[in-house]
């Protein structure tokens, strides 16, 4: 860099794994998917310990706050949602605002957790072959920062902004590959209290994340796609949490919040563990 010059490794042919997923569909890349999973875990378990020596090479390149990349840059999108949910009458009880309180701050102070993120962890963000070893390729550290590692298992348990459904992890083996990538590096992944709660809890981050885009999908046809994904966002972090007997309240809460946007938007009170019409990876259009 301080010679002028910014080396790049071309990453060609591999291609990105959501153009693969939406041209065959899942059943045709299950090792890609596989892969992908193993990456977000490995890139956690390289990193962990290293953030002191991260920032201060990263300092060198201009501003950076490492608070704000702990916390999540989309933090301050959680009150927003707040505020949208008791706007729709589903205000948060005393229970569940202490339980949110608390799943928030296991975001912020990740303890071992604490690992190198690129920011965006979705299917378009990795890079691999098409055939034979996927020899996968992580990009666009936009973003990039130390936070709680588990924020990068999100994408394989709720919808990102590409997808209506994602399936569950649990079932297909991807939550698994994940797991044992990042115990390597992290072996508190392992306790499965642990893991669990913090895979709750950055679930749930994300589900509200979404949710302050309400307003927005008010104004929405019907029949839009983004209003069933809200809604199968808000469906699978609750479940997700569900599954790891984890935030009973903050669960309860998110499903209410579901239920009446079901009943608010009759177009998307559709049934999600349809499985036919909707399979792991439909693209959202």
């Amino acid at each position: 860099m301080a010679a002028g010059f910014l080396v790049l490794e071309d990453l060609a042919p591999r291609v990105g794994l959501d153009q693969l997923l939406r041209r065959n569909g899942v059943a045709a890349h299950g090792d890609r998917l596989a892969a992908f999973a193993r990456a977000r875990g490995a890139l956690s378990a390289a990193t962990v310990g290293r953030a002191e020596t991260y920032y201060a090479r990263r300092a060198r390149l201009g501003p950076v706050d490492a608070a704000a990349d702990q916390a999540g840059r989309l933090a301050p999108l959680r009150k927003e949602a707040i505020g949208h949910a008791s706007a729709l009458g589903v205000p948060p009880s005393g229970r569940t605002v202490h339980e949110l309180a608390t799943a928030m701050d296991e975001l912020a102070d990740p303890g071992p957790f604490l690992a190198l993120s690129n920011g965006d962890a979705e299917a378009n963000n990795i890079m691999l072959h098409a055939t034979g070893p996927a020899d996968a390729r992580l990009i666009d550290f936009e973003f990039a920062g130390y936070t709680h590692a588990l924020t990068d298992a999100v994408c394989l348990y709720v919808p990102g902004p590409a997808w209506l459904a994602v399936g569950d992890p649990t079932t297909t083996g991807l939550a698994d590959e994940y797991r044992h990538a990042l115990a390597r590096g992290i072996p508190e992944a392992e306790d499965d209290q642990r893991y669990g709660d913090g895979l709750a809890a950055a679930c749930t981050s994300w589900a509200l994340v979404r949710l302050q885009r309400l307003t927005q999908l008010d104004t929405r046809s019907p029949g839009d796609h983004s209003r069933l994904q809200l809604i199968a966002t808000l469906e699978a972090a609750a479940h997700t949490a569900e599954t790891h007997r984890a935030l009973p309240h903050v669960t309860g809460w998110i499903r209410r919040i579901a239920a009446v946007l079901r009943r608010r938007w009759p177009d998307a009170n559709q049934d999600l563990a349809e499985s036919g019409r909707f399979p792991p990876y439909r693209p959202r259009h």
